[in-house]
């Protein structure tokens, strides 16, 4: 997509979009798609209906100050990238184009396990706040060596995603055909066909490969992401408990987050093993259909949690009031997945980039709005039930 045609996109709805209309059809509905009937995926934006905020008028709001501290490091504004595996099938730019958007747009950007691009390649890229996203695998080693690699290479925080002990049944991805790597089939190759843009973007490119565990495979197929894709699968370990995430805090030396809660219990639990912080999620909508919307749950969280945890918010992220009521609700910040493949799929490291600020200016204008002039002043008192 030309800059000038980018440059005319208003929102992430307008992203999205474009995004739409340059990728497969298969491929877009991997990224926009939900499991099952996507009751949850609905549901994560449209709860955010169920709020609104309260201004307060006749102060100052001539300076806006969106920044925030999330576990003692500064960001510039309450919103951070979460972790989302195998960009590079969006962009030929991947991962790269991300981090360095994250990084120009002064906030935390999370390099998911299942990157196509290496944790070390990513951590001499940018100077700016990185997180490295896990699973408790089956092979504990394979564990130990990513936080030794995440560590070396200025990986400041440490995301373990819980919500993932089997795979859920994403059905749209089976009607559309859509396999990792994709399948080209006589009829997927004619959905394929319909977007040369992405075609052409997608051989000028490197093979896509799960980079970081490319060393595991040693029978020749290494370079193979389906063959990689099988390993992970298998790593996945259904039997993780409490006591599983109590030893990776033990061996991380920094702080540990945990992704995927959804019950008051977990959050009470989740200190008391170590963590430092928490991020409510369903995964996008992409494990168990019909859990709830995250900022359902967000107020009952935040309240278990208590003083001992921050509490971070993720899922069905769209616009600037959708962080603020966020925020009011007792989240220190928010993650967004979905909004910046968006825009890289639409335009690389320049769409992520639109997404980034496009968010952000919304953000500092429904601040204004409200009378809030800084973070601190987004509370509880700004938001009502809509009843």
């Amino acid at each position: 997509m030309s800059a000038a045609s980018l440059n005319k996109l208003g929102n992430i709805a307008e992203i999205r979009e474009a995004a739409r209309r340059r990728l497969p059809s298969p491929l877009f509905d991997f990224l926009d798609g939900g499991a099952e009937d996507e009751v949850t995926l609905r549901r994560n934006t449209e709860a955010f209906d169920r709020w609104s905020l309260l201004p307060r008028f006749l102060s100052d709001v001539s300076q806006i100050d969106p920044s925030t501290t999330v576990l003692g490091q500064r960001i510039g504004w309450p919103v951070m990238l979460a972790p989302t595996g195998m960009s590079r099938f969006f962009h030929k730019d991947g991962e790269r184009a991300v981090a360095r958007a994250a990084d120009a747009a002064d906030t935390v950007y999370t390099l998911s396990t299942m990157s196509s691009v290496s944790i070390e390649e990513i951590g001499a890229l940018t100077q700016g706040p990185k997180w490295f996203q896990v699973y408790c695998f089956r092979d504990r080693d394979l564990t130990l060596e990513f936080f030794a690699r995440a560590k070396a290479a200025g990986f400041t925080g440490l995301v373990v995603t819980v919500d993932v002990p089997v795979s859920a049944n994403r059905e749209r991805d089976r009607r559309s055909g859509m396999t990792i790597p994709p399948t080209f089939t006589p009829r997927m190759l004619a959905k394929f066909a319909t977007r040369p843009g992405w075609v052409l973007d997608y051989f000028r490119g490197e093979p896509p490969v799960m980079a970081n565990v490319v060393h595991k495979l040693s029978d020749g197929s290494n370079k193979n992401v389906s063959s990689l894709s099988q390993y992970v699968n298998r790593q996945f370990d259904p039997s993780i408990t409490w006591k599983d995430i109590a030893w990776m805090v033990e061996h991380w030396d920094g702080p540990l987050i945990i992704k995927g809660l959804l019950h008051p219990a977990d959050a009470r639990r989740a200190a008391t093993v170590g963590a430092k912080a928490i991020i409510v999620s369903n995964h996008g909508g992409r494990q168990l259909d019909a859990a709830p919307a995250t900022i359902e749950v967000l107020p009952r969280m935040v309240e278990a949690a208590g003083s001992g945890l921050e509490v971070i918010l993720d899922g069905g992220i769209r616009r600037g009031t959708h962080v603020l009521k966020a925020l009011a609700l007792g989240a220190k910040a928010c993650m967004i997945g979905r909004p910046y493949l968006y825009g890289l799929a639409a335009g690389g490291e320049r769409g992520v980039a639109l997404a980034l600020l496009l968010l952000r200016d919304e953000i500092i204008r429904d601040m204004a709005l409200s009378g809030a002039r800084n973070i601190a002043e987004v509370t509880k008192h700004m938001v009502l039930p809509v009843r």
